[in-house]
């Protein structure tokens, strides 16, 4: 169906086949799937739980996830866009608050419900751990590409010569970073700290003694 006259091409969004995709219901469901989850756990949960829940039909479901799997992986990615890298003037700064952030939200009981059971799930699914890797931890090393691409501009980084490089060491920060934070609080229950911040992030710019100066 055309836009209105006048009206910006990115107003409406029609897909290919069928009629336009709800906002409101995708984020519905999405809810649903996380609350059930962390009811019911991933043996408990079922599309039809979800559909009850979410007040849509299980058509409407099956349309916009062929699969648990598929429907899980993305209600879980949705929590993570909510991250983002601000740029506060220093490259300690930024990943404290990013840190912050990423705390604030493991801390949340649906979060870590889901976080548990996916990861536990995938373990034994070879495909459901890729489709996590792809939709989950893929999509949120931007914020250390971010965060790397500001301390350069800043000066405080020197510029990558090796894309290569670069991305394997984008990837080690990403694993230690995200990995550190969740064992903390979701392996042994500790909380995340303003003080437990400040040294981790100094043992992580510890190669860097004038970034790593508190």
């Amino acid at each position: 169906m055309p836009a209105a006259p006048g009206a910006p091409a990115e107003a409406v969004t029609v897909r290919a086949k069928g009629r336009p995709r709800s906002a409101a219901a995708d984020l519905a469901i999405l809810d649903a799937t996380r609350e059930t989850l962390a009811e019911l756990g991933w043996g408990g949960l079922t599309m039809g739980h979800v559909a009850t829940r979410a007040k849509v039909a299980k058509t409407t479901l099956y349309r916009r996830w062929p699969s648990k799997n598929e429907l899980v992986v993305d209600a879980v990615a949705s929590l993570f866009d909510e991250l983002v890298m601000p740029d506060l003037g220093s490259l300690r700064a930024d990943i404290e608050a990013v840190v912050a952030q990423f705390a604030d939200l493991l801390a949340r009981p649906e979060t870590q419900a889901a976080l548990l059971a996916l990861f536990a799930e995938g373990t034994r699914d070879r495909q459901l751990r890729r489709r996590i890797r792809e939709a989950i931890v893929d999509p949120q090393k931007r914020l250390v590409r971010q965060g790397r691409a500001a301390a350069q501009a800043r000066g405080e980084l020197a510029p990558d010569t090796d894309p290569s490089a670069a991305g394997e060491e984008i990837d080690i920060i990403f694993d230690t970073i995200a990995g550190t934070v969740e064992h903390r609080v979701l392996v042994s229950g500790e909380p995340i700290t303003p003080e437990w911040t400040r040294r981790f992030t100094s043992l992580l710019l510890g190669p860097f003694p004038s970034l790593a100066a508190d």
